[in-house]
């Protein structure tokens, strides 16, 4: 059964980078077809798919967030990896990791697509 843990800061400061970690249990990262993303959820408000870094390695942005935002991985650790740089009070979300096999350009950004996903860990954003 795989299962998908954030770990990370709850509290950053305006301006610093946000880092977040997602270890993956009982699957590869690299398993083939397999997408692994962040996906958040501010207060009041409904998710948001951050991006995507797939099996390959190759990796898949919002957009609206590309400009802020970079995953990697550590195939070593089976891990991967959330930045979000130049962080706002606007940041302050529930952030997801999650993970889907088989999901197309057209599915990535779904989040009711991924099969697995993590409890979600709270960000805040106050100096």
């Amino acid at each position: 059964q795989v299962q998908l843990q954030e770990s990370g800061p709850g509290l950053v400061k305006p301006s610093q980078t946000l880092s977040l970690t997602c270890t993956v249990s009982g699957g590869s990262i690299t398993a083939n077809y397999a997408y692994w993303s962040w996906i958040r959820q501010p207060p009041g408000k409904g998710l948001e798919w951050m991006g995507t870094i797939a099996y390959s390695g190759t990796t898949f942005y919002n957009p609206s967030l590309k400009s802020r935002t970079s995953i990697s991985r550590d195939t070593s650790k089976n891990q991967f990896t959330l930045q979000l740089r130049s962080v706002s009070p606007e940041d302050r979300a529930v952030y997801y990791c999650a993970g889907g096999n088989g999901l197309t350009m057209s599915t990535i950004s779904k989040a009711d697509k991924y099969t697995y996903r993590g409890q979600g860990t709270q960000v805040t954003v106050s100096s």
